[in-house]
């Protein structure tokens, strides 16, 4: 819980903060440092299970994990005052938010991106930390109930799944708000408040933890076949370098247990066929990380309203000079999506699910996931929508100023809870998108391969937001749609609606083609099993 407080307090304003005059990145920067530590905190994750499985072990990994954890979060802290950036990033240009220019033949000058290096190190080392803790920590958890019999192990995945949304709300509200309306480095500490709490929690429960030993991977041997597959000639070239004995796979040189060649070969050839199913999964994955880049930069430009309205706020101008009036903060949207899981999966699990079971209608893993497909698009396609109406507000001149913390953002007089339907779609498409992938990649792999298939599908779902930001970033060249330099800080003279049109059209091709993929591979998995592959249960 404690973990994921910290992340959503880094994640959930991030684009907020960049796009700040403290440090004054242009929307579309701040939307693609937001989808770059999104997409590695999730395409990191192989690194620490590995490292954890071969060199480490899980509790050793997740200690140097809090404490990286620790350090980069202090790091991004000390950005957050003049000092720390002066130290870390050199001197501060005096720049602020501007409207739109005046007039076309305007002049813009264009300036490099303030602190850079320093905010994507921080970025990148928090990432890492955040993936193999996520990595390391499920199964070490898994691994103190496991002789307790299955039901334990259940009851264990339920209270951590609760626990992870638990965090998020918990940072959405309190440190979300403190950010936007009180200062961001009080926000950034209490985000490294809460890893160094729950780095002393773990070492203080440490006698009470099972700890097991690192035990081995398979990486190298599914990268050996895949060589061996793919390029033979290269593969060839390379074992005739080697001595005789080093062509010998480990197990064939010492009695140690593990999985031999053939159920290498056998578990290789179950990788091949789930990997184009998950892959066609990354579309929406692309679409999934819109809610914690381009939706709040969409929400930041639309009217947000005091949190205490009733207040007479407009008769005192000294009082809104100390910055007395309190907004609503644009991260709070996300609540709508954490709410919905926590108060749905319940219901899916307890209620939904049993009665579609006794009914014979409950969908296999596939069916679940093309449905969050679905959801997925209609939650881009309402984005756009939404996108429309208020560029109509900005082409007619009809703006509102308003003060978040300590900027100047230029509004459509829209309410911001018009995009709380996409919000609510995006969390639905979760729990049957994201939740039956993780059983689908569980239940189909073979015993001996279910951390590394969870592991590539936590990397897929960050291939899917860095191909998102790498989308932002083409179509923000010269000539691109949310190319608007001389709309510092604002995103009204942009034309997000056709960017997301464009994500939704990209979702609905993945759509089809992954039902195409999916029915063959429910036709292949209902005939007779080959004789070498251990049998598995039906996702």
């Amino acid at each position: 819980m404690l973990e994921r407080a910290a992340f959503f307090g880094v994640a959930g304003n991030l684009v907020l903060y960049l796009n700040s005059a403290e440090l004054n990145w242009a929307g579309d920067q701040a939307s693609r440092a937001a989808l770059v530590f999104l997409g590695a905190s999730y395409l990191l994750a192989p690194v620490g299970g590995w490292l954890a499985d071969v060199y480490l072990g899980r509790y050793r990994a997740i200690v140097l994990s809090l404490l990286l954890y620790l350090a980069a979060s202090g790091l991004l802290a000390s950005t957050a005052f003049p000092d720390g950036r002066s130290s870390f990033c050199g001197e501060m240009p005096s720049a602020h938010l501007e409207p739109a220019c005046p007039s076309p033949g305007c002049q813009y000058t264009w300036r490099a991106t303030y602190c850079a290096p320093t905010l994507y190190a921080a970025l990148l080392l928090l990432a890492l930390a955040a993936s193999s803790v996520r990595s390391n920590l499920t199964s070490f958890g898994a691994d103190q109930v496991m002789d307790l019999g299955r039901h334990a192990s259940r009851r264990f995945f339920n209270w951590f799944y609760w626990s992870i949304n638990v965090g998020a709300m918990l940072s959405l509200l309190v440190v979300a708000f403190i950010q936007q309306n009180i200062s961001f480095l009080l926000g950034y500490s209490i985000v490294v408040g809460c890893v160094g709490l729950a780095f002393f929690i773990f070492l203080f429960a440490t006698p009470s933890f099972i700890i097991k030993p690192p035990t081995g991977s398979q990486v190298s041997s599914m990268l050996k076949l895949a060589l061996q597959n793919c390029c033979p000639r290269l593969w060839h070239r390379h074992s005739a370098r080697d001595p005789p004995n080093a062509q010998l796979l480990p197990d064939q040189r010492f009695p140690q247990p593990g999985p031999s060649p053939q159920e290498d070969i056998a578990n290789f050839q179950v990788l091949v066929k789930i990997l184009p199913v998950m892959v066609t999964l990354v579309p929406y994955w692309m679409v999934y990380f819109q809610m914690q880049s381009t939706y709040v930069l969409q929400g930041l430009h639309l009217q947000i309203p005091n949190i205490f309205p009733n207040c007479p706020t407009n008769r005192s101008e000294a009082l809104r000079a100390q910055g007395s009036v309190y907004k609503i903060p644009e991260a709070w949207l996300l609540l709508a999506n954490v709410m919905v899981l926590l108060i749905l999966v319940p219901v899916k699990d307890h209620l939904l699910d049993p009665l579609l079971l006794r009914c014979k209608l409950l969908p296999s893993a596939l069916q679940k996931m093309a449905l969050g497909m679905f959801f997925g698009f209609t939650s881009v396609i309402v984005a756009g929508v939404l996108e429309m109406k208020r560029l109509e507000y900005i082409n007619h001149n009809q703006t509102v100023s308003q003060q978040i913390g300590q900027d100047t953002y230029y509004a459509a007089p829209l309410s911001i809870w018009w995009q709380t339907p996409q919000y609510l779609l995006i969390g639905i498409s979760e729990i049957f998108a994201s939740i039956a992938g993780l059983e689908f990649a569980y239940s189909e792999a073979p015993r001996s391969m279910q951390g590394a298939l969870m592991g590539i599908f936590f990397c897929l779902s960050g291939v899917g937001s860095l191909l998102g930001s790498s989308l932002v970033a083409l179509l923000s060249l010269p000539g691109g749609w949310l190319y608007c330099p001389e709309d510092t800080g604002n995103i009204n003279k942009c034309r997000m609606d056709l960017y997301f049109f464009l994500l939704a059209g990209i979702q609905a091709a993945a759509a089809l083609l992954f039902i195409i993929i999916a029915d063959r591979y429910e036709r292949a998995a209902k005939g007779p099993a080959p004789q070498s592959c251990p049998r598995r249960d039906s996702g």
